[in-house]
C-alpha cells in the first residue's frame, strides 16, 4: 500500500518551545480570566497550567490542562485563553505554530 504524500502543501509541524531555537510566544492582548463563582465564594486562590498550542495566527489551540486546583478555576482559564492574542513564536526568524505551557495565577 503506497503511502499519499502531498508535495504541494508543506506539512505544518508543531513546534515544542525552547526546542532546535523556537521562541515564547508571547501574549500581546491577555485579559485576565473571570473567577468563578465557587471559588470566590470560599475564598480560593490557586494556579492553572494549561499546555495551549499557539497557531502562527497567534491564536491559542488545543489548549489542555497539566495542573488545576479545582472549583472551576480551570474552566474560566481556558475560556479566557481562548480570547488571548499572541505575537507567534519564532525559528530562523519566520513564526511557527508551538505549543507551549501557560500558567495563570487566581488571586483575590
Amino acid at each position: 500500500m503506497a503511502q499519499q504524500t502531498s508535495s504541494d502543501e508543506p506539512k505544518k509541524e508543531i513546534q515544542r518551545v525552547g526546542v532546535n531555537g523556537v521562541s515564547m510566544p508571547k501574549c500581546q492582548h491577555c485579559p485576565d480570566p473571570e473567577y468563578s463563582q465557587e471559588a470566590r465564594k470560599k475564598k480560593y486562590e490557586g494556579v492553572v497550567v494549561l499546555m495551549v498550542v499557539v497557531t502562527v495566527e497567534g491564536k491559542a489551540r488545543n489548549i489542555q490542562v497539566i495542573k488545576s486546583p479545582g472549583m472551576g478555576l480551570d474552566e474560566k482559564a481556558i475560556e479566557a485563553v481562548r480570547k488571548w492574542r499572541f505575537k507567534p513564536a519564532m525559528k530562523d526568524g519566520k513564526p511557527v505554530g508551538a505549543q507551549a505551557p501557560i500558567e495563570i495565577t487566581f488571586r483575590l
